[in-house]
């Protein structure tokens, strides 16, 4: 038997504060995470000098050199915004964290950056100084997931996910999977990114990084004529996924339901979007939720600001799901956070339609005429109730995932 998958809670780390209510009012007053990196400036052949890094955050006591050893910038991110969304679920602490009937799947593009130059100091000069026992631990891939696990004394399975800019999305989705088909009652699901200038010079060479180093609340510009590239972001977020009947007979805030996911491949180009592949993926999110196309009320663009991206996805979205359909890409606040964007813009998609209110496309001032007809939230946003949004993420390597959740109720 096929169970439902519930949200009961949600929690993360931004540019524009570390709960909805500080973040709802940014998102109101249309105000950017954006900033010029100062100290950027000594790296002459990169032409970008923005990102929109995390706000300040405090770690509670727990966290000490015990129990941080093993975790770099990127699990620290992962381990936090756990915290925050298992004392959201009200589970901080519960038996069945440590039961084996949760799991944890989870995401980012890499580990952290510091010990993969300590490595390479290492190959390059033969000297082992900057390298200990935990390089390797902050170092590899899966570190978020397990740190996560180590922190909280996770038991069950541990399912990473690094693919880049669905790495958070791919994480949610297989977890959702994962309680669907009875293999775990709880799951730990989400993404985090830490910042750091690799990835910024990655989009740099390829001319798809931002250079309004002169205005960085005017960018990124999805949809947008004048956009002139992508701006990396920093943060993480984390859903508690729950088998329905156990969220009920323990009394849990239920947030909403995840009822469609969907995934697939382009299999033709390592960065080029594939709109027809894009369009699939959304359809095979719908036939996953048993749904129409008319059913959907919202749509979490992935849009990171660059012209064969935002135009290839308004196409793909236009012939899914046509002309009436809502759309704004919270990109234009937080910039694209990589391995945490998908999990992060599904927790805001979440919160806005619990709202009633969807956030517009900050910097949408003159809609590039190659974008299909759509209709695109601008200004100060739009209040409407809907009871399904979609939440699409597209990654290098033409990986792309579809998310569909429910109102709680309707």
């Amino acid at each position: 038997m096929l169970r439902r998958v519930v949200i009961t809670g949600m929690g993360g780390l931004t540019a524009l504060g570390h709960d909805w209510t500080v973040i709802r009012g940014n998102l109101h007053n249309r105000r950017s995470g954006v900033k010029y990196m100062e100290e950027w400036s000594g790296f002459k052949d990169i032409n970008t000098r923005l990102a929109a890094p995390v706000a300040a955050f405090d770690l509670p006591s727990q966290y000490n050199r015990k129990t941080m050893r093993s975790m770099g910038p990127v699990a620290i991110l992962s381990t936090r915004a756990t915290e925050l969304a298992l004392e959201n679920a009200g589970l901080l602490g519960a038996p069945i964290l440590t039961s084996g009937s949760t799991g944890i799947a989870y995401g980012a593009c890499a580990g952290s950056a510091e010990p993969v130059i300590a490595f390479g100091h290492m190959a390059k000069t033969g000297s082992l100084h900057g390298v200990t026992s935990n390089t390797y631990m902050q170092m590899m891939s899966h570190t978020g997931a397990v740190n996560i696990s180590l922190f909280f004394g996770i038991t069950g399975r541990i399912i990473p996910s690094s693919s880049a800019c669905t790495s958070g999305s791919q994480a949610i989705g297989f977890a959702y999977e994962t309680i669907k088909f009875g293999k775990q009652v709880v799951m730990i699901a989400g993404g985090a990114e830490e910042l750091s200038l690799g990835p910024s010079a990655v989009f740099d060479t390829l001319f798809a990084a931002s250079t309004r180093n002169d205005a960085p609340g005017t960018t990124p510009r999805p949809f947008d004529r004048d956009r002139d590239g992508l701006v990396v972001g920093e943060g993480a977020a984390t859903l508690i996924l729950e088998e329905l009947e156990h969220a009920r007979q323990r009394g849990a805030t239920i947030y909403a339901e995840i009822v469609g996911f969907g995934c697939n491949a382009d299999g033709s180009h390592m960065t080029q979007p594939n709109t027809s592949a894009i369009a699939k993926v959304m359809q095979l999110a719908l036939e996953d939720a048993a749904l129409s196309s008319q059913a959907i009320g919202y749509v979490n663009a992935h849009a990171t600001g660059t012209k064969l991206g935002d135009v290839a996805e308004s196409v793909a979205t236009h012939e899914v799901l046509g002309s009436r359909m809502p759309i704004s890409s919270l990109k234009s606040y937080f910039g694209h956070t990589l391995g945490a964007c998908g999990s992060l813009e599904a927790w805001l998609t979440i919160e806005m339609m619990r709202d009633n209110w969807f956030a517009p496309t900050m910097n949408l001032d003159n809609l590039d005429p190659e974008c299909a007809e759509l209709d695109y939230l601008t200004g100060n946003g739009r209040n409407f109730e809907v009871e399904y949004v979609m939440s699409n993420n597209f990654a290098f390597g033409g990986i792309n995932t579809t998310l569909i959740f429910r109102r709680w109720g309707s």
